[in-house]
């Protein structure tokens, strides 16, 4: 699906799969004294006004485009520059992750979110000018999307959350530039048109701080408590080094040895 505007908005992100191979947060840090939760995080200030479509505006590569995304709030937090990778690496991605083919043209088919961070956790991202190397992960967890406080802690401690959605039609009106609010409208068409994939890189009382599309948004945790069914915490080694923030507090070899049935 996409809107008709002068800017093409596409979607792309799959229903949540099932993998019983992804840890939960909450399970991993069960027993531990849970961290404050900090009133107010913005990893994007300071960030540029534009971040770049990384190719979801042709093709359903949300999933991608949104670790991409991820990678940018990383490298402006961590190394006080943002690192922007080409566009032919999210399409390498794309392709590698989600099977896309480019010579059959289209948007492509999309991606479900645990199928590519399992990619990127065994292979890790294209990157650099020829794709040539590699981003990798520690770890991801999954997020139970009905804890709010710890949605917020997984900002704070991992710099985003990747999450995921079925997105209204009234967010993304026709012939028109998506909201820059994203908030519960029951009076507006609610029709599901597909799925989406973002991230989150910071928040206050009233919402989130969305990446998408390039762009800068607002998820209200109204809209967020209704309509996100998948979120996950990412372990960035950059972050972890610069930061020394993981995962729920997590030791990094905590984090190593719940990915193993994850390995390939």
């Amino acid at each position: 699906m996409a809107t008709k505007t002068a800017t093409t908005f596409r979607l792309g992100r799959h229903a949540r799969a099932h993998d019983k191979r992804i840890p939960m947060l909450h399970t991993l840090i069960a027993g531990n004294a849970a961290e404050p939760v900090v009133p107010t995080v913005d990893y994007t200030k300071g960030m540029p006004a534009n971040l770049g479509m990384m190719k979801n505006d042709t093709l359903g590569d949300c999933t991608c485009a949104a670790y991409y995304h991820a990678i940018q709030v990383w490298s402006f937090n961590s190394l006080q520059k943002i690192d922007t990778e080409p566009d032919v690496d999210v399409l390498d991605l794309y392709e590698q992750a989600c099977g896309y083919k480019p010579s059959q043209g289209g948007e492509g088919p999309g991606g479900n979110e645990q199928h590519v961070l399992t990619y990127i956790l065994n292979q890790g991202a294209p990157y650099g000018a020829n794709g040539q190397q590699r981003h990798k992960m520690t770890a991801f967890v999954e997020v139970d999307v009905k804890n709010i406080d710890n949605i917020k802690r997984t900002i704070h401690d991992c710099g985003v959350s990747y999450i995921g959605f079925p997105v209204p039609q009234y967010i993304m009106p026709p012939d028109e530039e998506p909201l820059k609010v994203w908030d519960v409208n029951p009076k507006a068409d609610n029709t599901i048109i597909g799925g989406h994939a973002v991230v989150l890189a910071g928040y206050d009382a009233n919402g989130a701080r969305v990446i998408s599309w390039g762009q800068y948004y607002t998820m209200t945790w109204a809209f967020f408590e209704k309509f996100v069914d998948e979120a996950y915490a990412i372990a960035d080694p950059e972050w972890i080094n610069a930061k020394q923030l993981t995962p729920g507090g997590l030791a990094i070899a905590q984090l190593e040895a719940a990915m193993q049935a994850l390995k390939s």
